[in-house]
Formats: C-alpha cells, structure tokens, sequence
C-alpha cells in the first residue's frame, strides 16, 4: 500500500480519543496500528456529554456526522444545566444562560460512541488484548512498545491514548520525585434509571428537558438523559476538598456497592434525590483520580499524549472527553499537513506541545473549582445568591475557545523557524 507520509504510527489505547485519531489518520492515508487492551466488551455503558468545543472539534475530524447518527438525538440540541437544591423544596437556584454562538450538546452512550467510529475503520489496524506495558527506543530510533503477552511493536511516532493510568505517560514524564497521577478525595456514584421507573414514583423535578444539578453540602447530583430521554444517566458526586490529595489507589477504582451505602450518605436530602437513590438499585462506586500537578508537557521525543493520559482531571465542567477531542484535532492538522514528514515530527509536536497544555490545564483547574462550587451550598438564601453570581459563566472559557486559531499559530511558528 502506498501511504501519504514517511512515518509510521502506533496508537496505545482504542478508547473515545484513540479511535477518533486513528480514523482521522487512517483517511489521510497515514500508516497507524491502534493498540487496544480490552475487547470493548467490558466499555462501561456511561453516557459521554460532548459540549460545543467538542462537536467543534469532531466536525473538524469529519466523524460528526457518524457519531450523532448513532446516538438517540436526531441532531445536537442546547443542554444548559438547571442547578436546584438538594434538600426539599427543591427550588431553583440557577439555570445556566451562555453567551456561545451556537451552544448545542449531545449526550450519547460510550459504547454507541464508540460503535460508531469502529464502522469508520478497516478492523485490520485495530489490535484487541495488546495491554501496553512500557516503551523504549530502539537502536534504529524507533520507539518499541511492549506488551503483557510478550510481543513488540515499533512506530517512528506513539499517540498515547491509553487514559488515566497512561503507561505512555510514564514515558513522557521519565523519573520524577512523584506520581501525578493521584486520588482526588472524590468518589461517585454510576447508573441508569429508567425514566418511567422516576416518574411513577412521583419525582417532581423533571429530568428529561435539560441537565439537573442537585446541589448540597460535600456532595452534589448529576442528571441528564440519554436514549431519547427514556433513561436517566446519574453520578452522585461526594468529595472531601478539604484532605490532602493521596497516592494513586490500589486497582480497580470502580466496585460495585449497596444501595445501603449510598443512601445512608444522603440521609439529609429531600424527595427527588431520594427517589433517585431508592431506583440506583446497582450502584458502581468510582475513585475519581486526576493529575496534580498538571502536566507542563505532552510530548518527549516522538511520543505525544492526548485526553486523560495528558490532562486527567475531575468531571465537574463535563469538560474531559472534549480537551481530548481538542488534543486529537489540534494533532491531527499538524500531523496530517502536506509538508510534515519524518525528519521533522520533533518539531511539528513541539508546537502542540505550546498550544495544548495551557490550555488543557485550564481546564483542569476550572473543573476542580467547580467542584468545590457545587459541593457548597448550605440551602441558605445568602448561598443562593452567592451561588449565583459564581454559577454564571462557568463554561463560556470552554465552550467558546477558538481552536483553530491555536492551529493557525503553530503553522505560522512552523513557518518562521523555516521548518515549513
């Protein structure tokens, strides 16, 4: 087969970001082998929240088009967060308003995602149970993945994509006194409820028109709907901000728990939460870890990082999956250029390296902001008013970012420093 460039890639990590790369790579007629521990088999069956910068950037990659086709929604629609009290009556203390041009959202189940994106790709580059261990240069300067079933694989460039417990990441950042990688102090709790199960029970915040936000004290709610809004994705979020951030926790982070558990942590909060919890019958129990410090840098030599091997952060700004997303569109116009070849990709990833990382770990430090936000409010009208004012504008730094400007940048630095 005759390819478009002169080097090879090798994509660790089939998950959201790995697969949207290697579709985008592919279709340029770049050599790319994707490397994928599971089977897809185990995908949690979460529902994935993609916010405008994210449906930017998926438009850019030309994989849009196929994704909304497999969700429920028959196109993106505003999906602006309602934020109302945790304890009874349940008043409303915030509907998010923005100023973004075109503010539409989807929401889409994580294995339809990826479902979606796999009918995009020839199953030949795709390598299913090849568990990435570590990664070395060779003598020839390729660099060599090794796998936990003894096998090897050399590429003249490595995506790492293999999520928060990067071994990719382990690479870029050498030997350094500690682990970034650490556990936040937050848990949350995972599952789907259908939405007729809620309504028969007499729960009297609606959930089916727009993301709710139950807000309290050490703990907050997240509601939105998915599948046609016939079923309820829910995350109970309870944090200890005020602990010091621990070591990475022994594996498995995600356990499933009782019922008991997660009620009895709730027992200050009124109806609606309560109905909720009486219907998360097989609750899964997740250690939410992220990267403290962020990240100064991405790439060492021809490895570069994208998603949460690069930025892992909390959830709380819906924000994760789109940094990634942003990371593989910003990579792929360099990566993709008609003047990018072999002998210059140290130079061509150091310019991703400036555009990606600040912005990225912005993000990162939003969404632990807004996570002490949400877990604040003392159901007093002083916090309400409070909460307010802090509410307003939480993802207009998100959602309006021009990212093809950052683009237009590099390729101009490329451009002066005559490397284009």
């Amino acid at each position: 087969m005759l390819y478009s460039k002169d080097f090879t890639v090798a994509i660790c990590g089939g998950g959201l970001c790995g697969l949207t790369c290697a579709v985008a790579f592919a279709r340029a007629g770049i050599s790319v082998t994707v490397f994928e521990a599971s089977t897809f088999s185990q995908e949690a069956g979460a529902g994935v929240g993609l916010g405008p910068n994210a449906i930017r950037a998926l438009k850019g990659l030309g994989i849009f088009d196929a994704v909304l086709a497999q969700s429920d929604q028959r196109r993106p629609a505003p999906r602006l967060f309602s934020f109302v009290s945790g304890k009874n009556p349940h008043d409303c203390i915030f509907d998010y308003e923005t100023n973004c041009e075109d503010p539409v959202a989807l929401a889409i189940y994580r294995p339809a995602f990826l479902e979606a994106v796999l009918a995009l790709l020839d199953p030949s580059i795709i390598m299913f149970r090849k568990r990435c261990t570590s990664l070395n240069v060779s003598e020839n300067g390729k660099h060599v993945l090794h796998f936990a079933d003894g096998t090897t694989h050399e590429a003249d460039l490595v995506i790492g994509a293999d999520g928060v417990r990067s071994v990719a990441r382990r690479y870029v950042i050498g030997d350094v006194p500690r682990n970034p990688l650490v556990y936040t102090n937050t848990v949350a709790y995972r599952g789907l409820i259908p939405t007729q199960d809620l309504q028969e029970a007499g729960i009297q915040t609606d959930l089916t028109k727009r993301p709710i936000c139950f807000l309290g004290l050490g703990k907050h709610i997240i509601c939105f709907p998915i599948k046609g809004a016939t079923v309820i994705n829910i995350v109970v979020f309870m944090a200890e901000h005020d602990e010091p951030l621990q070591s990475e926790l022994p594996y498995p982070w995600v356990k499933p728990v009782s019922q008991d558990e997660l009620k009895d942590s709730c027992k200050d909060w009124g109806h609606d939460p309560m109905i909720i919890l009486d219907h998360l019958t097989n609750p899964s129990k997740w250690s939410i870890h992220a990267l403290d410090p962020p990240l100064q840098s991405y790439v060492r030599d021809k490895v570069v990082l994208v998603g949460d091997a690069s930025h892992a952060m909390l959830p709380h700004l819906g924000a994760g999956v789109g940094q990634g997303f942003e990371d593989v569109f910003v990579l792929v116009q360099l990566l993709t250029h008609p003047q990018t070849q072999k002998s210059n990709l140290c130079d061509v990833l150091a310019r991703y390296n400036d555009v990606r990382p600040p912005r990225a770990n912005d993000v990162l430090q939003a969404s632990t902001r807004t996570g002490r936000l949400y877990d604040s409010f003392r159901s007093s009208a002083q916090d309400k008013a409070r909460l307010q004012k802090e509410l307003s504008g939480i993802w207009e730094a998100v959602w309006n970012y021009d990212l093809d400007a950052d683009v237009v940048s590099a390729l101009e630095i490329l451009r002066r420093s005559n490397v284009f």
